[in-house]
């Protein structure tokens, strides 16, 4: 019997006002946490960032992030502290600012503290860190030695956020019930390396089962600014269930979609959420799960979730670029993640067959 693995960030903190507790959760690793926020972020919470460390009697150093997350923008970080030595690291705001975060958090050794302000994807509560060169193209997913100690999830700060973050997040989130049924029924691994746990497959059906449950009235609350059970669960399903989801249970056919996507003709454009929601749309495509297929691309229409590559921006689309969207997802890791396999041929209809029922 083979060896399987369980992940996850130590402690889950989620409600309105929950920023308010980082003080307390970051004191016990040290005085001298290194903040790295977004620079609209620090602008926004200052104040309120200043309190929170002072009443705990802490001084942190804190830097602004923009731009991509490469291995020099790490060693920029790192050379950025001199002498100092930081008690933790503390990621506040998007995805970038959270990887950067992480990634300094690897080089040095420190623990990890995620504080997100947007719900466009699971990455606050992932050990993943997704590096990319000047281009924006990924050349490697490194891993934290730890998951985060604590992932702090404001869920006043989300919902007075652009709804599209939260859209996207959903569409990230909606995709991993079947990428680890896909795992667990073929032969893949988890980012761990190790087969999915049941565990993670049943969380990941929570996930699903909670989006479509709930998120359709999340985003009709929000748009009256109300904050509901309904928003609350929705973005619960969208960071931690989809984050345990998919460390535990896997990634297969709709991420490795991205691989293609982010080189295709204005649809690289899109937001990493809207590339995974058309992917899962395709992966039950290629799998034939045809009932399944037409109640996903309904939801997705419902809550503003893309269909075809149109809504992704690439409009009227030839054969040769959907072949080639197809050719470089086969350069995707995951892409073994699946029951049977799947050659590039084999991507390119499941393409055309979304785009098909898309224009029904």
């Amino acid at each position: 019997m083979s060896l399987r693995i369980f992940g996850g960030p130590h402690r889950y903190f989620q409600g309105p006002g929950a920023i308010d507790e980082l003080g307390r959760i970051a004191r016990p690793f040290g005085a001298r946490p290194v903040v790295i926020a977004d620079a609209f972020v620090l602008d926004m919470l200052k104040d309120r960032l200043n309190a929170i460390f002072s009443n705990e009697g802490m001084e942190p150093v804190i830097r602004a992030f923009s731009g991509e997350i490469t291995y020099a923008a790490i060693d920029a970080l790192d050379a950025s502290l001199g002498g100092e030595q930081p008690s933790l690291a503390i990621g506040i705001g998007g995805g970038k600012s959270l990887d950067a975060a992480k990634g300094l958090a690897r080089k040095r050794g420190l623990d990890v503290v995620t504080v997100p302000t947007i719900a466009s994807n699971d990455s606050p509560t992932s050990g993943s860190i997704a590096m990319y060169d000047d281009h924006h193209v990924m050349i490697s997913v490194d891993r934290l030695a730890r998951s985060p100690e604590a992932v702090i999830v404001d869920t006043a700060l989300i919902a007075a956020a652009p709804l599209h973050f939260l859209r996207a997040g959903v569409g990230d989130a909606i995709s991993k019930k079947f990428e680890a049924e896909g795992c667990l029924n073929g032969s893949g691994v988890t980012p761990y390396g190790t087969r999915p746990l049941l565990s993670a497959i049943a969380i990941a059906d929570a996930c699903y089962a909670t989006l479509r449950r709930s998120a359709q009235t999340a985003f009709a609350d929000l748009e009256r600014g109300a904050l509901t059970d309904a928003v609350e669960d929705t973005i619960e399903a969208t960071i931690l269930m989809s984050g345990l989801g998919f460390e535990n249970g896997g990634l297969s056919l709709a991420h490795s979609l991205t691989r293609g996507l982010v080189k295709a003709r204005d649809a690289k454009n899109a937001i990493h959420g809207q590339h995974v929601a058309w992917g899962a749309l395709v992966q039950l495509a290629a799998e034939g799960r045809r009932a399944e297929l037409r109640s996903l691309l309904a939801f997705n229409r419902s809550i503003g979730l893309a269909t075809s590559l149109e809504d992704l921006g690439m409009n009227e689309p030839t054969d040769v670029e959907i072949e080639e969207i197809a050719r470089w997802t086969t350069t995707a890791p995951h892409l073994g993640n699946l029951p049977a396999p799947i050659d590039a041929a084999g991507i390119a209809e499941a393409i055309r067959a979304v785009q098909r029922l898309s224009r029904a």
